[in-house]
């Protein structure tokens, strides 16, 4: 009996063990399976993945890298809140110095140029705003209003007018309902003719005969600025050539400015003044009489048109002006000694060529007639030996000189910031007007040499 159980238990335990051996290796064939099933289903995911564009901010980093990137991101937001809260943003600072070297041949003098006071030596055409310190500053505010300040060292408006400031212009531009009307006051500069003050603009050294001579150097006022398609107009009620008025001096001057742009390479303009200028002859005497003329301010009218066309290598531009002032004439009347008005008319062409892109060559030729009463310009109202104006001093005293000069120049662009300049110009008078200070003689011609180096920011 005992012999039965043991041998069924003996079989039960052989016939179960092939059966568990037989369990687990199906069962490892299963895991087998579904691992390979995981690993499959796996490249399917990150094969999609590669398909989809990465996160925000996350082209390809590193975890380090993004993190540099937010840190990055900070700061510059930081840097943007400082500058708006310390009022630079949408401000432009940029500026230019010009050391100039000049010859003059009958003022016998050569040497340099640099922050020499204007309101010293006067303003000749061979010390004109050449050979100075620019800093200008301009900001836009919020709803387009823009203000500027330019600083001119003893070379500019400031200084050529007698005040011995600096400041070249202080003006501010508030927009009436959209940016193209706008107000506009301050210290402006004169806007006539096709030359630029700045000598990152003009491409001679000194400027033309019109430039020095028949047009107003600042106006301080306020008017309107209007652009229309093509047409940019300014006027302004304004004094001229000075920042404030004396006593008896009450009436300022309107002035305007109008240009028109056809197309990309060419336009014209025109400019003009009439009101009140200054009359230095005020302080004289009737010869006669002995009766001061008493005569601060006189009507003054100027008128000037002006055009230019710049295409590929060729730059042509060229003004034509015409002026008169009421008792400014250099000669009084023979008989009476009552002073006379003055009046002039004059034209001023360039031409100029790029023979690369960095050298060019220029022309320039200008006329000044200013025969009439002994001559007399805008603001010289008494012979000038020095620039050639007036009469003869041993000739006709009825009679001014009419003035010439031609300009040879060359300018050099030698990296984005520095332009080299030359210029021979000959100035020619019909009169012997140009004091030669070596012998003490009086010639019809003079001539000036100069070279100046511009850098600017």
């Amino acid at each position: 009996m005992k012999l039965f159980p043991t041998t069924a238990l003996a079989l039960a335990l052989a016939a179960a063990f092939p059966v568990q051996a037989q369990s687990n290796a199906d069962i490892l064939k299963e895991l087998q399976a579904l691992k390979d099933k995981v690993a499959e289903l796996e490249g399917k995911l990150k094969a999609q993945e590669a398909k989809l564009p990465p996160a925000a901010g996350q082209w390809g980093m590193t975890p380090d890298q993004a993190r540099e990137l937010n840190r990055a991101t900070l700061k510059a937001e930081a840097t943007e809140d400082a500058i708006e809260s310390q009022g630079l943003k949408m401000l432009k600072i940029s500026g230019f110095m010009d050391p100039v070297w000049l010859y003059n041949q009958r003022q016998n003098r050569a040497g340099f140029q640099f922050l020499n006071p204007v309101s010293l030596g006067g303003y000749n055409y061979d010390n004109s705003y050449f050979g100075g310190v620019t800093l200008d500053f301009q900001k836009e505010m919020e709803g387009g209003i823009k203000w500027r300040l330019t600083l001119v060292p003893n070379r500019g408006t400031g200084s050529v007018i007698g005040d011995g400031s600096i400041v070249q212009e202080a003006s501010v531009s508030v927009p009436l309902g959209d940016l193209q009307t706008r107000i506009i006051a301050g210290q402006i500069p004169d806007w006539s003719g096709y030359e630029y003050q700045q000598s990152t603009l003009n491409k001679l050294i000194t400027h033309n005969l019109l430039y020095d001579f028949t047009l107003p150097t600042l106006y301080t006022g306020v008017g309107m600025e209007y652009v229309r398609g093509k047409w940019w107009s300014r006027w302004m009620v304004a004094n001229v050539n000075t920042s404030n008025r004396n006593a008896g001096e009450r009436a300022p001057a309107f002035v305007y400015r109008v240009d028109y742009s056809r197309g990309e390479f060419q336009g014209f303009g025109f400019a003009g003044l009439h009101g009140k200028g200054a009359n230095f002859r005020s302080d004289d005497v009737n010869p006669f009489t002995l009766d001061p003329y008493k005569t601060a301010d006189t009507r003054l009218d100027l008128f000037e048109v002006d055009g230019y066309f710049v295409r590929g290598d060729w730059t042509v531009q060229g003004q034509l002006s015409y002026g008169q002032q009421k008792h400014a004439a250099i000669t009084a009347d023979p008989v009476t000694g009552e002073m006379r008005d003055a009046r002039w008319w004059g034209a001023s062409g360039l031409v100029a060529y790029k023979f690369d892109p960095r050298l060019e060559g220029i022309v320039r030729l200008d006329y000044l007639n200013n025969r009439k009463n002994g001559g007399g310009l805008l603001g010289y109202t008494f012979a000038d030996d020095r620039n050639g104006i007036g009469p003869d001093q041993a000739g006709d005293p009825e009679r001014g000189a009419n003035r010439m000069a031609l300009s040879l120049g060359a300018s050099y662009r030698y990296n984005l910031s520095t332009t080299f300049k030359a210029e021979a110009r000959f100035d020619r008078a019909d009169l012997p007007v140009f004091l030669d200070v070596k012998t003490g003689s009086y010639r019809k011609t003079n001539a000036v040499f100069g070279t100046s180096v511009v850098v600017a920011f």
